[in-house]
């Protein structure tokens, strides 16, 4: 197992090695991080539909612009659509009881009032698209509601394709082609994350609009279903779409995940995709996250009922924790733009892969109505 003195012991020796071989360092910090848009493309607030102290007080801290964040059930199973309704009617319910720290996104407009005003915009996305039920009418009915960004699979398959574990990995149904259509007319985001490789690559070949692989890590850094291949990432990025790099164990082959492995990633989707189409989507939560052995014995009943339900991928597992030690904290994206800049990233780029592509995806699908 790895141990807590593993995961925050050798400070140093990291910092020396995510510095070798950088550019001399660039300026980027406080200042700039107040001034430019941040967006989580996956995350939550870490209270589910609960507005807790705890998470209150993360979102003061933070200074997020955004946060996608998952309102509907994943997988199969009974009473997908009615429990979706019912989660997106919570999240609705919440930014209307906190109306000065929490704005419910709908247009490109308002994710620039969240910035403006201080406030946290939640969008709300589906990371399945079983709560559709079969039924494409429902994307309409979904984005009256708020919902933003669809998926169209998890890690299993569902109607739309094939999920990243399944083994046969058959790409795209017919029904999934409709499905991208669909979510394209309704002006909603199509996510393109958890897919099989064919299926990704199938979806990105489909698709009229940009798109977004919200998080996801590099293929070719770390060969795990989860992470995407330099030739699907290169061809999303030609068509406008953007791919966040998550904070996830998938970002090597074993062990705890660090903050090296992240740059990595990172940077190789930098030079594969470009600058303009590069951003992160944690797949964490906002709040301050643990590394102690309370967060070991919750990783374990969190992987075992994975495993069970069968939607586990590979390179997760029971004892190592969905996060990277060095990036913690509610503002863990000050932190990674440091990082960036100590690597010699200029403002320009870090202000675009902390927030500025996947607002510039989202202004240019989402109408102002």
């Amino acid at each position: 197992m790895t141990t807590r003195r593993g995961l925050l012991g050798g400070g140093a020796a990291l910092t020396a090695s995510v510095l070798a071989g950088a550019a001399p360092p660039s300026r980027w910090g406080e200042r700039d991080y107040a001034r430019a848009m941040i967006i989580d493309a996956q995350g939550s607030t870490g209270g589910g539909q609960r507005m807790t102290p705890e998470v209150i007080a993360a979102i003061r801290q933070a200074g997020m612009t955004a946060i996608s964040m998952t309102v509907g059930r994943v997988g199969s199973g009974p009473g997908q659509f009615r429990d979706s309704v019912a989660e997106v009617a919570r999240v609705a319910q919440m930014c209307l009881d906190h109306p000065k720290l929490l704005l419910l996104v709908r247009t490109a407009a308002d994710l620039v009032e969240a910035k403006r005003s201080g406030r946290l915009g939640l969008i709300c996305n589906f990371q399945d698209t079983s709560p559709l039920e079969g039924d494409l009418a429902h994307v309409a009915l979904f984005r009256a509601m708020g919902v933003r960004m669809i998926q169209l699979t998890y890690n299993t398959r569902n109607l739309a394709g094939d999920g990243a574990v399944e083994r046969a990995d058959a790409g795209l149904s017919d029904y999934g082609r409709k499905a991208i259509a669909e979510i394209e007319a309704q002006k909603i985001v199509l996510d393109l994350s958890h897919g099989g490789a064919r299926t990704i690559a199938e979806g990105v070949a489909a698709a009229a609009r940009p798109m977004a692989i919200s998080h996801t890590g590099c293929r070719a850094l770390n060969d795990v279903p989860r992470n995407v291949g330099d030739a699907t990432l290169r061809a999303m990025a030609d068509k406008g779409g953007v791919a966040g790099i998550y904070l996830m164990p998938f970002l090597r082959a074993s062990g705890q995940p660090r903050r090296e492995d992240l740059i990595r990633h990172i940077e190789h989707a930098l030079k594969v995709c470009g600058e303009d189409h590069v951003g992160i989507g944690t797949d964490g939560s906002l709040t301050a996250q643990r590394t102690d052995q309370v967060a070991y014995a919750a990783q374990r009943k969190f992987y075992e009922s994975r495993a069970t339900r069968g939607i586990a991928a590979p390179g997760e597992a029971p004892d190592v924790l969905n996060l990277i030690p060095e990036y913690t904290s509610p503002r863990r994206f000050l932190d990674i733009g440091r990082d960036l800049a100590a690597r010699g990233h200029p403002a320009r780029c870090i202000d675009k892969i902390l927030g500025g592509n996947f607002a510039r995806l989202f202004g240019s699908l989402w109408p102002d109505n």
